[in-house]
């Protein structure tokens, strides 16, 4: 069982280019699988069936989310769609079983004044030009901070201001940057970039002080220390840069279409959460201004 676990998971990373973030949550969740099947004495796939898995579902029910038990789901399931391709598994029963509702909860954003408080705080140091950069550019493209870390220069066209973006399953998209974007990146790349680089070479845009590419950790920490400085809502957290980028294309009247491109979303779904949250903030417009709100 743990060999096709193993063939799954190479799958998932070399046809269906999953991130090593997305393999290794499969992994776990399908070791806590394994682990249920070898107590119940399920040991080879032919013994899998229905009641197997059920008795699974209803094991974890109790101590996790409705979130954590869709996603074990679907890891589950995905192993035994690839487990019967393989021919290890005579049916696919559970197909029938339905993953528990998740409600979408309304992302945190930011306003376009906190926006403007949090990108001023960089100082003029080396890190500050840098993390300006960085801020900048993750709001003016709406960056997943994965991706933003690991950019590299090839992917930039700082000519016509457009960034390659490779996101989620190896896909790529073409995103604009504005002017103010560029400008920082164009200072950092001038004068931060070559002082953190000691005469070596890193096709990472974002370096850190040893001249390797910055963390998703220190791009967290760097972002909490800001909003601090600017008084802004703890809730910050890098994804809120990327939230905020969608609301605010919307919010301008931006098609959501060209949202989910933007976003590089596989599916409008999930693009539409941010439809809500304008809905959400026209009813608080209008509860604040119409003389019979």
């Amino acid at each position: 069982m743990e060999t096709l676990v193993e063939r799954y998971l190479d799958y998932l990373a070399v046809e269906r280019g999953l991130s090593g973030l997305t393999v290794g949550s499969y992994r776990s969740d399908l070791g806590v699988y394994l682990d249920f099947l070898e107590k119940s004495g399920v040991r080879t796939p032919e013994r899998i069936d229905l009641e197997s898995t059920l008795s699974f579902v209803a094991a974890i029910g109790p101590a996790r989310s409705p979130a954590s038990r869709a996603r074990m789901l679907s890891a589950v399931k995905g192993f035994h769609r690839f487990v019967y391709r393989e021919g290890s598994l005579d049916r696919l029963d559970i197909e029938g079983i339905s993953a528990p509702k998740v409600m979408r909860s309304i992302p945190f954003v930011l306003s376009p004044h906190e926006l403007e408080k949090l990108l001023e705080q960089p100082n003029e140091t080396i890190y500050g030009i840098r993390d300006k950069a960085l801020l900048e550019m993750a709001y003016a493209t709406g960056m997943r901070v994965s991706e933003i870390c690991r950019l590299t220069m090839e992917l930039l066209d700082r000519e016509r201001r457009l960034v390659r973006i490779r996101g989620k399953g190896n896909k790529e998209r073409i995103v604009p940057y504005g002017q103010k974007a560029h400008e920082a990146l164009e200072r950092y790349l001038a004068h931060s970039r070559s002082t953190l680089l000691r005469n070596r070479t890193s096709p990472f845009v974002f370096l850190n002080y040893r001249g390797g590419p910055i963390s998703r950790v220190s791009f967290w920490k760097m972002l909490k220390r800001c909003a601090v400085d600017a008084a802004l809502p703890p809730e910050i957290k890098p994804h809120t840069l990327r939230h905020s980028f969608a609301t605010h294309l919307l919010e301008g009247g931006a098609d959501l279409r060209a949202v989910q491109e933007l976003l590089g979303h596989a599916s409008i779904a999930t693009t539409q959460i941010y439809t809500k949250l304008d809905m959400d903030y026209l009813l608080e417009v209008h509860r604040t201004f119409h003389p019979r709100g």
